[in-house]
């Protein structure tokens, strides 16, 4: 008479994921480092695998969640391991992420929610490898009617066209911008082709009773307004 067949052991990272559940619902993301954080994204896209040796991998290589989050598609599927699910939950949550900033910011007086306004451009831009300029347009109670992306470059460049500028500015009956870009260097400081085509789109708005409210470079961190530096 043969021996009972032994029940499966459970594999040991069941009870891991069970208890990185547990403390992230008691504690939030505080209570978490960076790559615990990524674990619990990888969850769903990776079910029946340790998933630790990723998160750790992804965390390193990028340096931090927010940086991984935030990576082109194409560098993420540069990382071993990393499938077409992992890579649509991680950018699922860099989406969640922005549209939740841009919540606190649409439709809200620019001025009064200045804090939130810069939180939603470094969430949308601060880690982005390539120059990306967006418009924030004001009506004439300084609120924010909409915000769009106008021209994506390369790592250090941006064309910008005026003219279009203002021309979509007149399409949304806005009276007031905000111009963000950002600097893949980290470093906000404004160039002097900023400078430039900042005077120009500033010209070109008015005479036709369009004013540009500041211009902001988001660097990694940090930011620099032309307001503040007296450059508008």
């Amino acid at each position: 008479m043969g021996g009972m067949s032994e029940k499966p052991s459970t594999p040991h990272y069941v009870g891991h994921r069970e208890r990185l559940r547990a403390r992230f619902m008691q504690g939030g993301a505080d209570a978490l480092p960076d790559y615990e954080l990524m674990e619990l994204v990888l969850f769903r896209a990776i079910p029946r695998r340790d998933v630790k040796p990723l998160a750790k991998d992804i965390i390193e290589r990028f340096g931090s969640f927010a940086a991984a989050i935030s990576a082109p598609e194409q560098r993420l599927r540069e990382v071993s391991g990393l499938g077409d699910a992992a890579i649509i939950e991680i950018k699922l949550v860099e989406a969640a992420a922005q549209r939740l900033a841009q919540g606190r910011v649409l439709n809200r007086p620019a001025i009064s929610s200045w804090d939130a306004l810069l939180d939603y451009c470094q969430t949308s831009m601060a880690h982005r490898d390539t120059e990306q300029f967006r418009i924030l347009f004001l009506d004439r109670k300084n609120t924010l009617i909409a915000d769009e992306v106008q021209q994506k470059g390369t790592v250090d460049h941006t064309p910008v066209y005026p003219r279009e500028v203002v021309k979509r500015a007149l399409e949304l009956g806005s009276s007031a911008l905000i111009l963000v870009h950002n600097h893949p260097s980290g470093d906000p400081t404004p160039s002097d082709a900023d400078v430039a085509m900042t005077q120009q789109i500033a010209k070109a708005g008015e005479s036709l009773g369009i004013q540009i409210h500041d211009h902001l470079v988001i660097g990694r961190g940090k930011h620099v307004s032309f307001r503040g530096m007296g450059l508008l």
